[in-house]
């Protein structure tokens, strides 16, 4: 399929427990990946960014560690987390929502570790 870090559609990632996440960004680490949520904008930086450890396998669906990356399906699919992903659409395109310039989101992720 494609390489994890330039796919442009919305991904989601599934933990071994079942619990499921949507990634609206995401960067590479040297073992694993950084990743942020939907509405990761009204957090601090240091509670936004999630880290998953392990090496990155798969060209989609993709692996790192324990925890599977697949492409956010449609409603049908699963419901609550494409629901999720709209509101998150909605928000940016609200007035006065301002989202940040990408060199200042990989200037945060390299804080943390990412190598962007």
């Amino acid at each position: 399929m494609a390489d994890l870090f330039s796919v442009t559609a919305p991904l989601m990632i599934r933990f071994p427990d079942g619990e499921k996440r949507i990634m609206v960004e995401r960067f590479p680490l040297a073992n694993g990946l950084l990743y942020l949520e939907p509405f990761w904008t009204q957090q601090d930086p240091e509670t936004a960014f999630r880290r998953v450890e392990g090496p990155l396998k798969g060209e989609g669906p993709w692996k790192v560690g324990d925890a599977v990356i697949t492409v956010l399906g449609c409603q049908g699919t699963d419901p609550a987390m494409a629901e999720l992903y709209a509101r998150w659409q909605t928000h940016m395109q609200q007035p006065g929502f301002a989202f940040p310039p990408r060199d200042i989101v990989e200037s945060l992720a390299r804080e943390r570790g990412a190598l962007v």
